[in-house]
């Protein structure tokens, strides 16, 4: 968007003087110049002072980007309280839900800036989808042996293995063992459903 824009002199739209000061205020708490902010989130430093003075409405894209460059979640970027929430997680508060063939048990206290797992990959399930999405993903394999492929190379995991990747590479999971694989799973895609999150959405099978 050039200066010249007509949309760039518009006033500020209603709701956003509010996020505004905030995407300034922790801009800098992360210590962060407007242009290497703007730089790291792929905008130009015009279009990040309009965001920041609340004449350009941020996109959800946009707002992933700048939480994970700020260190901070969108809840936090919006300006949104988080009520307190538990420390620990016992083992018979997960509750199971099932996407794909897949069971997922929440590790972790919702609405945070990590999504924490454990999944239970049966053996021929989603195996040939290939996941890409915003974030990052750790997935440690705590029985099983897991069959992960990252762009055109494929990895075996075995039980005390790990793997720490962007998942904008596309990926794909699968249980080599007959008997399936458990993994631990953590996330860091705010605020999405759990099937979301862990299926992704669906772009045909890799080269």
């Amino acid at each position: 968007m050039n200066a010249s824009d007509p949309a760039s002199a518009a006033a500020p739209e209603d709701g956003l003087p509010a996020v505004a000061p905030q995407l300034r205020a922790l801009r800098r708490r992360a210590g962060l110049t407007l242009e290497a902010a703007a730089r790291a989130a792929g905008l130009s430093a015009a279009h990040l002072s309009r965001l920041e003075t609340g004449h350009r409405q941020p996109s959800l894209p946009m707002l992933l980007a700048l939480a994970r460059i700020y260190g901070t979640t969108v809840s936090e970027l919006l300006g949104e309280t988080v009520a307190d929430r538990d420390a620990i997680v016992r083992a018979a508060d997960m509750e199971p839900t099932r996407a794909g063939g897949w069971t997922y048990l929440q590790a972790g206290a919702p609405g945070r800036g990590m999504q924490a797992l454990r999944v239970r990959v049966p053996y021929g399930s989603q195996g040939d989808i290939v996941r890409v999405h915003p974030g990052e993903e750790w997935l440690y394999v705590l029985t099983g042996h897991l069959r992960l492929r990252l762009g055109d190379t494929a990895h075996l995991l075995g039980p005390g293995d790990s793997a720490h990747f962007d998942s904008l590479t596309p990926h794909r999971l699968a249980a080599e063992d007959h008997d399936g694989v458990e993994l631990l799973f953590v996330h860091t895609l705010l605020q999405s459903p759990t099937a979301t999150l862990c299926l992704g959405p669906l772009t045909g099978e890799l080269p």
